[in-house]
């Protein structure tokens, strides 16, 4: 009776165990083994120069660009990047930069900073509308800082004391004026940001430990939900203090190493990405008391990083490609090997996801989602993906819909462009 009892148990809980432990090897990558991705004839593919492991990207529809932040220089990544745990040099100077990449020309130009020598080491990014001049953007940028107080014999002290950089952008000028940095105890592992204004922002945790065995837990089990959503108010965008005429609180936890955040269909919608959960979400931000309602959530196939949403110019009610466009490894079980070494080879892959035939995606109704592996590669055409997005191409009347799918990593030699149907 015993033994009976004992099987039914194991035949409970492998049952129980089963999804959730197959969908996190999915999510790691353990069952697939990406081949090269081969461009074939008549297929557009571009390089873009100048763009060294910009993480994180926006399009700009007004003008038809995208922001990006990207590093000057390949090397020094590896030996200091927080988010990675790289923290071997904490006194490594860098000095990151601001793109604009112009899909008619697919080439990228930096913007020339004003007020500001950095050091720079550029992340996530969040691009919003000047509310006073429609000509002009804010740009909001996590920059990873070694901490000025740390000592070898200070164990409890971070490397990194990371931070905010505010910047000002005329549309079609050279330049970015730095407004200012913003800096809190709570902004303590950032990744990305969610605009809502000049003065408010909500800004990622994606760990709580910030290396050490403890971070390797909150990667592989779900349960450790240990990170965290800051939602930050400016007081003072005129403040020379990086700590000063700002407040910040808790907007969310609970989540399994959320990372990248993006702006939805609607104007209030959020985005969150449970990053080696493979899970998005849609959410809304709630201005009254700063907190954060999750209402949907999708699974697209496997780890994703920042999200972005394309809206479908040439729709109609019978075909419709707007949809969510997520990025990701195709095995980020192979990073705690590669993540220090430049000559590392990490797959990349990106999904389209949009609402399947017959239902509805509008709202904060839960829905049922579709998602298709838009690009996959080995590692060849690119090392990581961290951000895709999709502009759209003009075509010719009975010909299929066809974008501009941009890819970046955060290990990435170059943002790469490549011609997709839809």
């Amino acid at each position: 009776m015993a033994g009976s009892v004992s099987i039914a148990l194991l035949a409970v809980l492998t049952a129980t165990l089963y999804g959730p432990v197959y969908r996190q090897l999915t999510n790691l990558g353990v069952f697939r083994h990406p081949a090269p991705l081969v461009i074939v004839e008549g297929q557009g593919y571009h390089k873009i120069a100048d763009t060294m492991q910009c993480e994180d990207m926006h399009y700009w529809q007004p003008t038809n660009k995208i922001f990006a932040a990207c590093e000057d220089s390949v090397l020094p990544r590896f030996k200091w990047f927080p988010p990675l745990a790289n923290l071997e040099q904490p006194a490594i100077p860098s000095t990151g930069s601001l793109h604009v990449i112009d899909p008619k020309t697919m080439e990228s130009t930096r913007l020339a900073f004003e007020n500001f020598s950095g050091p720079f080491v550029t992340h996530g990014i969040d691009v919003i509308e000047d509310p006073e001049n429609p000509n002009a953007v804010y740009i909001f940028a996590v920059n990873h800082l070694p901490n000025p107080e740390f000592t070898q014999a200070g164990k409890d002290i971070p490397k990194a004391r990371s931070q905010v950089e505010l910047f000002h952008h005329v549309l079609e000028s050279s330049t970015a004026e730095h407004v200012r940095s913003i800096r809190h105890p709570l902004i303590a592992t950032p990744n990305d940001i969610y605009a809502e204004s000049p003065n408010s922002f909500y800004a990622t945790n994606d760990h709580y430990y910030r290396e050490g065995y403890k971070r390797m837990i909150e990667d592989l089990v779900p349960a450790a939900k240990w990170s965290s959503i800051i939602q930050v108010q400016i007081h003072d965008l005129k403040s020379k203090d990086a700590d000063k005429g700002i407040d910040a609180t808790v907007a969310l936890t609970g989540l399994h190493n959320n990372n990248g955040l993006g702006h939805g269909k609607s104007k209030d919608e959020m985005l969150i990405v449970s990053c080696m959960g493979g899970t998005l979400y849609r959410a809304r931000p709630n201005s009254g008391n700063h907190t954060i309602s999750i209402f949907d959530e999708i699974h697209p196939g496997g780890q994703i990083d920042n999200p972005t949403y394309y809206s479908d110019p040439y729709r109609t009610a019978a075909d419709d490609a707007s949809g969510y466009v997520v990025a990701g490894m195709t095995r980020p079980i192979d990073l705690p090997k590669h993540h220090a070494d430049p000559n590392g080879k990490d797959g990349a892959i990106v999904w389209h996801v949009r609402p399947k035939p017959g239902t509805n995606g509008d709202g904060e109704e839960s829905t049922e989602w579709e998602s298709r592996v838009l690009f996959e590669d080995d590692g060849t055409l690119i090392r990581t993906a961290s951000t895709a997005l999709l502009v759209p191409i003009a075509t010719e009347p009975g010909e299929g819909k066809k974008a501009w799918l941009f890819v970046t990593g955060f290990v990435s030699e170059s943002v790469i462009a490549i011609e997709v149907d839809l």
